[in-house]
């Protein structure tokens, strides 16, 4: 099976990848209630480059969902003989299979240019129509290798098993929207296309999935960030900042909990006791981290509460992507577009030395920034105890003491 598209589907701008989808649905019709047809387009740059067509069935709708299938012909046809009998209701064999689907979505009808033909491609594809038609009471039924009449069934019975399709007979493949695998599969299908968008040739896909990412032409680790990167990060860690200044300000030396504070009671536990000077220089990472990415187009954590601070400026900067368009629209207007732009997961595996400081959320853990713990000394750990947070990591590239606080 291919796991990543050809030179020309990699040639192509895949993150110019869209869907249209269209659906008239006639407010009169009773035919209308029980079954929806959706035809959705696919296009690239705003070019059409193929479609599909889903088929929504809804059994408590329906009057007789096995003959209104059937009515749609083709492969809606196929698979309303083989999950629901005469009456119009699903076979005990369907049943046993499902966890619990009250309806079910039928995805056949793909037509791709010769570009984007690849399975990952349509398993990216057909996971958006999934979660744009259906919710967890659905069974997505797509074509099995045996129900492969064309070259559009091909792929999506290959993008089928990229989606951990359950295959219920010898013609259909079945997705299970209440079992979690469906989704991790999803993401993971999305996660690939997406590192291929971004490097914009094969010769940076790995069919490993384990090759890093973030190295340059000689070998060498580039902690370089693409300006519309550093913008959008610089924005995260400056909210960030103006949130835990009014945490120290509310707080002051008081302990608090966990989900205490905007900032302050997202840090692990073994902090919620500290002071106000330290948590004044807690906040402090934040400002120093932004005015890195504002002068330098990149940053690196010099100490522990650097790194916390990093790791949730690259959290918050994720969100910000995903949720906050218009602001990030403004934020890099006027930057130059960059296939690696907001990889926020190349900036963490590429911009930290380690992941250590992470541990500490663990409960399991429990004592491990303690210099004397035996897992603290058998990993070699360092610098993890709150006190030691703002220690730098390399004394002659530390900051300058004496730099004060950007705010009271």
């Amino acid at each position: 099976m291919s796991t990543h598209p050809g030179p020309a589907a990699a040639g192509a701008d895949l993150a110019q990848l869209a869907l249209d989808f269209h659906h008239t649905h006639q407010l009169l019709d009773a035919a209308a209630q029980g079954v929806h047809k959706w035809e959705v387009r696919i296009t690239a740059a705003g070019t059409p480059v193929g479609s599909l067509t889903a088929v929504r069935g809804l059994y408590w709708k329906s009057d007789n969902l096995r003959e209104r299938m059937a009515d749609e012909q083709s492969f809606p046809a196929l698979v309303a003989a083989q999950l629901l009998d005469e009456e119009g209701r699903f076979t005990c064999e369907f049943e046993e299979f499902i966890e619990s689907a009250s309806s079910v979505l039928v995805v056949d009808g793909l037509h791709l240019e010769k570009t984007f033909a690849d399975p990952l491609v349509v398993a990216v594809v057909v996971a958006a129509v999934i979660d744009r038609l259906t919710d967890n009471y659905f069974a997505v039924v797509l074509p099995a290798k045996n129900a492969c009449t064309d070259a559009g069934s091909a792929l999506l019975a290959e993008a089928g098993a990229l989606l951990s399709a359950q295959e219920f007979s010898d013609e259909l493949q079945i997705i299970d929207n209440a079992l979690a695998a469906p989704e991790e599969a999803a993401q993971r299908v999305r996660s690939r296309l997406r590192s291929l968008a971004r490097h914009g040739g094969p010769a940076a896909w790995d069919e490993d999935d384990d090759k890093d990412e973030g190295w340059d032409e000689d070998g060498e680790e580039d902690e370089k960030l693409t300006a519309r990167t550093a913008a959008v990060l610089r924005v995260a860690l400056e909210e960030l900042s103006e949130q835990i200044w009014q945490d120290v300000a509310a707080v002051g030396d008081a302990p608090l909990g966990r989900g205490e504070g905007r900032v302050l009671g997202s840090l692990p536990p073994i902090t919620f006791g500290q002071d106000q000077q330290w948590r004044r220089q807690m906040a402090r990472c934040f400002d120093d981290l932004a005015a890195d990415l504002t002068d330098t187009g990149t940053v690196r954590p010099g100490c522990t509460g650097e790194e916390m601070a990093l790791h949730l400026g690259i959290d918050r900067a994720k969100t910000l992507t995903r949720n906050r368009p218009r602001l990030v629209a403004k934020t890099v207007e006027g930057l130059s577009e960059d296939h690696r732009d907001f990889d926020w997961d190349w900036c963490s595996a590429v911009l930290f030395e380690d992941h250590d400081v992470l541990m500490l959320f663990d409960a399991s853990l429990d004592g491990i920034e303690d210099s004397g713990n035996e897992i603290n000394q058998a990993l070699g750990l360092a610098n993890l105890a709150a006190a030691d947070w703002f220690e730098p990591f390399r004394p002659g590239q530390a900051r300058d003491p004496d730099r004060g606080f950007g705010r009271c």
